[in-house]
């Protein structure tokens, strides 16, 4: 015990993942990824972090955010195990420190590393494999996986718009989409569409400037405001046989490349409740009312643990699910479980963040306020509260509840 009457906190956060009272990363990882996380979580404090609030501020991505982050060569860091670095695991916990700092830096990495490089090797051949993945893990080729349209979210499988016609060794493309994260810099477009001639699900890597494109950034965002999420049209592009992806040929196949990325969206929501919540308690140690610490207020206290609660067992949700994932046990139920919970555990953690940090938690100098709007993003993305609880619901009860 201090002269101050304080003792030294027994959860404090770790260099690399924040609050991680149980352990999980050092029991689950090798020294050699934990080392790696550390030089990731160092460069993020140091380089990365000093650009966020200006701009979350300004809604636009800084070159220096990735200029900072691609020699780290996170998706095969030097000394890591390749097995290791190419597992859920090691993938969820990149996510969990890149989110700790900020969500849409998680999900500008995230494009890259999960969404467009899993549809790659998933849907390539082994020669487009061969060839592409070299590239993506150094960002030499950056793309993006653009699926949402404008009229299909949710019901995007039975409502897929965009087409494609084959005209022998070509593909016309037409259609419209939006939401898609990073196309305004990225390289190739992966575009799903539906052939025309047998009315299946295709992709196609799209150059983002090719003739007949029209891309525009969405502006009026409150949520994801550095991430620049895009609304782009496709009239009469053409692309060669060689360009579309040659084992997608159904939405099952479009199925079991998302089924893995909703499990690194979990893995984002538990890495922004732990930034969220070293963000508070910094906070109300410091701040002062009625004479002592907002940290010494009872109340204060009960939102704080409730916090760590709910970062605790959502670790514990996505440490086993990563596991399950790296033994070939995933299933679109379990990784719907794991989104559903942890989104909404995470919409928790950062009112009650903002709550304790009272007025001064809607500015963004103390942090807090960017976690709290970015949580209603990953509340709805890949995959929807309802959406997923119905996926939840029919593995419960044998009964489809979609209409």
């Amino acid at each position: 015990m201090s002269a101050a009457g304080l003792r030294d906190p027994e959860f404090t956060p770790d260099a690399a993942f924040g609050f991680d009272p149980y352990g999980f990363a050092q029991h689950r990882l090798s020294p050699a990824a934990i080392a790696s996380l550390e030089t990731l979580q160092a460069t993020l404090e140091r380089e990365v972090k000093p650009l966020v609030n200006t701009a979350w501020e300004t809604a636009s991505m800084p070159a220096g955010i990735l200029e900072a982050l691609v020699p780290l060569d996170l998706m095969e860091p030097a000394g890591v195990d390749p097995r290791e670095a190419g597992s859920s695991l090691f993938n969820g916990f990149r996510n969990f420190v890149l989110a700790r700092t900020d969500a849409s830096v998680a999900t500008l990495c995230n494009a890259q590393s999960g969404l467009f490089r899993s549809t790659v090797q998933l849907g390539g051949s082994p020669e487009q494999v061969a060839a592409l993945d070299p590239r993506i893990r150094s960002f030499d080729l950056r793309g993006v996986f653009a699926l949402t349209e404008p009229e299909h979210g949710s019901d995007i499988a039975r409502g897929l718009a965009t087409t494609a016609t084959r005209t022998g060794d070509e593909w016309v493309i037409e259609g419209h989409k939006r939401w898609i994260g990073g196309a305004d810099s990225a390289d190739v477009l992966a575009v799903f569409a539906r052939d025309t001639a047998d009315g299946e699900v295709k992709c196609f890597l799209v150059p983002r400037d090719a003739e007949g494109v029209s891309l525009h950034v969405i502006t009026g965002k409150v949520a994801l405001r550095p991430m620049q999420n895009a609304d782009f049209t496709l009239r009469g592009v053409r692309v060669p046989e060689s360009a579309r992806l040659q084992r997608i040929d159904s939405w099952r196949d479009v199925a079991d490349i998302m089924r893995p990325l909703r499990v690194q969206v979990a893995w984002i929501a538990a890495g922004m409740q732990t930034g969220a919540l070293e963000a508070a308690v910094r906070y109300v140690r410091e701040r002062e009312q009625f004479g002592r610490t907002v940290a010494s207020f009872q109340l204060v206290q009960e939102k704080l643990a409730r916090i760590l609660g709910n970062l605790t067992a959502t670790l514990g949700l996505v440490t086993q699910l990563s596991a399950l994932q790296d033994a070939g046990e995933l299933s679109d139920a379990s990784s719907s479980l794991a989104k559903m919970w942890a989104s909404l555990h995470l919409r928790e953690s950062a009112a009650l963040a903002r709550e304790v940090v009272g007025g001064n938690g809607i500015v963004l100098d103390t942090e807090v306020a960017r976690f709290f709007a970015d949580a209603e993003a990953i509340y709805s993305y890949e995959g929807t509260h309802e959406v997923t609880s119905l996926i939840v619901g029919r593995a419960l009860t044998g009964v489809s509840a979609f209409v």
